[in-house]
């Protein structure tokens, strides 16, 4: 996309940047209006410029913003016509510039309301696609990795680290401990509601192939995951948005967050034999003997207990 550049700058700086900004070859338009600016006081610099010349743009900007007040605001462009750069216009690249990529992931990945009901809204959508049938299921993983802006805060960290901003570091590991906080959370409280109304039971989600699939990657999951985080970054840095959506359903990041056995299982259908989960199983086994006891010793015919966890 094709860049619009606004620059409100003091009288006494705009020679001083329109020199630069001049001989730069994929600048293809300025406008200069004298005393338009408010605030900051002074005069408002429209240019046009290819992709490719916004960092040139910028730099410029900021050579003279060292020692002047100078506010910028960048628009993409949906199209742009000039006969005098027909050629550059065609060969013009897609990268983004680092502080429209920070903007853009500080946006979208702060922990505000809206971004923890998303988290909270994925969760829960996933955790219903673990007991249902492939179709089903299938849905509800999709739209719950499309949801949950799990991608976001996670792309903060290795921008953060290139940039050499700790602060954007570490803000990007607080919203992804925060926001995968909530989706596990949102999960756990949505298989037990559908686990109480009767919809599914304990054996049925152990013995989901998908939870086996997920708790025990393979070779090529992992490579499929690998390939989708690669694409992801190359998206957000190069601006493509629409896109995000295929490498989020390729790595399953909400769906994964969402699986209540995490590592701790081997084998399908069993549960790991250390760890909480495998201490409740424990209890539950140990109350459903006691229970069968009880009812021998009344002299009642009592089935015999269904196991269904080892």
């Amino acid at each position: 996309m094709y860049r619009s550049f606004e620059i409100s700058v003091p009288t006494s700086g705009t020679d001083e940047l329109l020199a630069p900004l001049e001989h730069l070859e994929q600048v293809v338009s300025i406008s200069v209006h004298r005393g338009a600016s408010g605030k900051p006081p002074g005069d408002v610099i429209t240019l046009h410029s290819l992709n490719s010349g916004a960092g040139d743009v910028f730099r410029a900007v900021e050579a003279l913003g060292e020692h002047r007040d100078v506010s910028v605001a960048t628009a993409d462009l949906a199209s742009l016509v000039d006969r005098e750069h027909a050629e550059a216009i065609v060969k013009d690249t897609d990268e983004a510039l680092w502080e429209e990529t920070e903007t853009r992931l500080r946006h979208q990945g702060r922990p505000t309301h809206n971004y923890l009901l998303l988290m909270t809204a994925g969760g829960a959508i996933a955790a219903t696609g673990f007991p249902s049938t492939p179709p089903t299921q299938t849905i509800a993983f999709v739209s719950a990795s499309v949801i949950a802006p799990g991608f976001e805060p996670l792309a903060k960290v290795p921008l953060g680290l290139v940039l050499g901003r700790w602060k954007t570091v570490l803000r990007g590991i607080r919203s992804a401990l925060v926001g995968y906080v909530l989706i596990i959370g949102a999960a756990a409280l949505a298989y037990f509601l559908i686990e109480a109304t009767g919809a599914t039971t304990l054996k049925n989600f152990l013995s989901n192939k998908e939870i086996d699939k997920l708790s025990n990657p393979i070779s090529l999951d992992i490579l499929v995951s690998s390939a989708a985080a690669v694409a992801g970054v190359v998206m957000v840095v190069t601006r493509w948005f629409a896109l995000l959506a295929g490498p989020l359903m390729a790595l399953a990041l909400v769906p994964s967050s969402s699986d209540g056995r995490g590592g701790s299982g081997r084998g399908r259908g069993k549960v790991g034999r250390s760890g909480p989960r495998a201490a409740w199983n424990r209890r539950r086994v140990d109350h459903r003997l006691r229970g069968a006891r009880r009812g021998r010793q009344a002299g009642s015919p009592s089935p015999a207990p269904s196991l269904a966890v080892k």
